[in-house]
């Protein structure tokens, strides 16, 4: 890709391109750190809650939801599963694409999920679907990849989307299941002081990574703004061709 640059115009810019991204790899250290501290202090918060009867009340709720919406198939192997994204932290703040799982699920069950339970019920929900022959797109929390956050089953039109406060659901969906209330009244009761502290610590620490991350989004920018006028696209497109073409008789 280097020979799509114009190198003649580019070198008397040689000092404007390393001053314009002095401190980019330190905005984005610094806003991973700050996501994996929130992310630990969720944790925290979500441990406060999930007893073992929550867990137990979940699981229960879940089969509930899998005899009354996603059937045995006859003569199936189990379903597969995929894993994809549908949310994100980016410099414009958390982010979720809802309609892209609208795109291909009509009918909707939306977790409303400020204290991080929503994992408890959907893995369960996932393990029902693939053992009754149904492939399922189960998508990670992007503050905790080992955990998930939505799922969708598209042979069925069916999606489970994680709603919180910072990322409401946009529009009305076909169930909602409030699980900020299904933790047990005397543990949310004890709990209440460090469930107000985790969630005010946790929000300040991602708008700092938010910060940062657009510090880098700028920075990045300024680097394009130097670098586009001398840059031959057309010359792009035909490598880019080139290299399709290549791909296709592989």
């Amino acid at each position: 890709m280097g020979d799509c640059y114009d190198k003649a115009a580019l070198w008397p810019l040689k000092q404007d391109i390393m001053d314009c991204m002095s401190g980019y790899k330190g905005c984005y250290q610094r806003a991973y750190r700050c996501l994996g501290a929130a992310a630990e202090i969720m944790e925290d918060q979500r441990s406060a809650l999930l007893t073992d009867p929550l867990a137990q009340k979940l699981a229960k709720r879940a089969r509930s939801i899998l005899s009354r919406e996603i059937p045995r198939q006859k003569a199936r192997q189990p379903g597969q599963v995929k894993q994809r994204f549908l949310g994100a932290i980016t410099h414009k703040g958390p982010v979720c694409l809802y309609g892209t799982a609208l795109a291909r699920c009509g009918r909707v069950y939306v977790l409303t999920d400020n204290c991080g339970l929503a994992h408890e019920l959907l893995i369960h929900l996932l393990a029902g679907a693939t053992a009754n022959g149904y492939d399922t797109v189960a998508c990670p929390d992007p503050m905790a990849p080992d955990r998930l956050a939505h799922l969708l089953i598209p042979q069925l039109g069916l999606a489970f989307l994680t709603a919180t406060a910072d990322l409401p659901f946009p529009g009305e969906p076909s169930r909602r299941i409030r699980l900020d209330t299904a933790a047990e009244g005397e543990v949310l009761r004890r709990s209440r002081p460090r469930l107000r502290f985790a969630k005010k610590v946790s929000a300040a620490l991602v708008e700092e990574a938010v910060s940062s991350l657009a510090q880098a989004k700028a920075m990045h920018d300024d680097l394009e703004a130097i670098y586009n006028p001398h840059v031959d696209f057309g010359l792009v497109d035909r490598l880019a061709q080139d290299v399709w073409q290549e791909i296709s008789t592989l």
